[in-house]
């Protein structure tokens, strides 16, 4: 019956079912988490710092970040052939480079991190090593699932991700009560760590072949290049998360910052599909590309498949959000942000708009579309410094502009997703076009 459905479905529907599946598997113990645990041991004060010293930890691997998804994409090339002795020969590269990279950035956040504890008002003391272990094992993760993702080998991680919930849940559980953040921190290390070790195993047939050449000249040079543009995108997009988050954290009171942690509890459900559609997608676009197929069809489908879900999930909130709220054990002080749910959603929904259409192009070497994105990234950081950020030269500047700055601060949290909808909308609207301009991203089949 199985084998009946994989067939009627095809293997880019069937496989989105089952990591879509297996990922769910495991939301129990993560709710949990998210929204019991966390709230019992992590006061109100630092509730809303998890966000922004997650973003930071992923700012310390941004070089490795950009060195697996240039191995990612050379990786599609190589499975696509069949190359495995070069694949090897290419991991083995990666682990070089990559400790050279890592060791860069604990060196940088020795100087870096005390600072930005300081302004998001948390204490240093053990959180400054595991935080600087999140980093390092969340940098190195993504390769082992590249490689994964590349391979199609999605039953692999679909038992990988059922698995990964109860090794956080439990880690937690005995880390927690020590130090709130800290243990969080162990527990978020945990998953990547797992993944690592599961992942070597799934893919030794892969590697338990003779390694073969894999460098040359044209090869090195198109590394480097694909390399600087991931590079660039990965620092920009850092950077843009990490403003909006600190200044979510900072400018905002407590209470504030802190419901916008439990309001996105929830509306991270609606990143649920898009992921999984963005994890699938990648290998079936690179074939697709190198076959001379249109993958807009594709692209189409899932993107109204996941607009149905948000609705649904939208719809839901609107109606019994307060409620669900008023349900958890420390829910009462949180319930009146339950309008801020449909609110972040719909926002997912437009994320997931440019995160589908980012993933294709990138599975064809396909990077014209940094030239819009980078600069509304951008753009969009400076905006935010600087309407929060006056203080630090107000008196340098006519006190006309200091009180236009101090009109248009950001005080709520209200005013910070009418900040997030507005660049989501324009970027998302932009990929729209995009993929509805006929024969421009997508070429037709060529037909000999």
């Amino acid at each position: 019956m199985l084998n009946r459905l994989h067939a009627k479905l095809g293997d880019f529907w069937w496989y989105s079912l089952m990591l879509f599946c297996a990922g769910r598997a495991g939301d129990f113990l993560n709710a949990f988490v998210g929204l019991w645990l966390v709230p019992k041991y992590v006061n109100t004060a630092e509730l809303g710092a998890l966000k922004p010293l997650t973003d930071f930890a992923t700012f310390l691997a941004i070089p490795v970040i950009a060195f697996a998804n240039t191995f990612r994409n050379e990786l599609s090339r190589l499975s696509i052939g069949k190359k495995f002795g070069q694949l090897k020969t290419l991991m083995r590269s990666v682990f070089t480079v990559t400790a050279i990279f890592l060791f860069i950035a604990l060196v940088v956040s020795r100087f870096l991190l005390p600072m930005f504890l300081e302004r998001i008002r948390i204490v240093e003391g053990s959180l400054g090593l595991v935080i600087r272990a999140t980093s390092f094992v969340g940098a190195v993760a993504p390769i082992y699932s590249n490689a994964i993702q590349a391979l199609k080998k999605f039953k692999a991680q679909s038992l990988i991700s059922v698995a990964s919930a109860p090794l956080r849940l439990i880690v937690m559980l005995i880390t927690m009560p020590f130090r709130a953040v800290t243990g969080y921190f162990v527990g978020q290390a945990s998953v990547p760590s797992f993944n690592i070790v599961a992942s070597i195993f799934s893919l030794r047939k892969e590697l338990s072949v003779p390694a073969e050449s894999y460098w040359t000249r044209e090869i090195i040079h198109r590394f480097a290049r694909l390399f600087a543009i991931f590079a660039a995108m990965g620092i920009v997009d850092c950077v843009f998360s990490l403003v909006e988050s600190t200044v979510l954290r900072q400018r905002l009171p407590d209470l504030d910052s802190a419901g916008y942690y439990m309001a996105t509890r929830f509306s991270e459900i609606a990143n649920f599909l898009s992921i999984t559609f963005a994890f699938t997608i990648f290998p079936f676009a690179a074939e697709k590309h190198s076959s001379g197929d249109d993958v807009k069809p594709l692209i189409k489908k899932s993107l109204l498949a996941n607009a149905c879900f948000c609705f649904t999930l939208a719809t839901l909130f609107f109606f019994f959000g307060r409620a669900t709220l008023g349900l958890l054990p420390c829910g009462d002080q949180y319930a009146s942000y339950w309008w801020s749910i449909p609110w972040l959603i719909g926002i997912a929904y437009l994320s997931s708009i440019v995160c589908i259409f980012v993933t294709t192009e990138f599975s064809a070497n396909r990077f014209g579309f940094l030239k819009w994105y980078l600069p509304l990234n951008i753009t969009y950081s400076g905006l935010l410094l600087l309407i929060t950020g006056y203080g630090y030269y107000s008196k340098y500047i006519p006190h006309s502009w200091v009180l236009f700055l101090d009109a248009h601060n950001v005080r709520s949290l209200s005013t910070m997703l009418w900040w997030m909808t507005a660049i989501s909308a324009i970027k998302a609207t932009i990929c729209l076009v995009a993929i509805l301009k006929p024969n421009t991203t997508f070429p037709k089949k060529k037909v000999p």
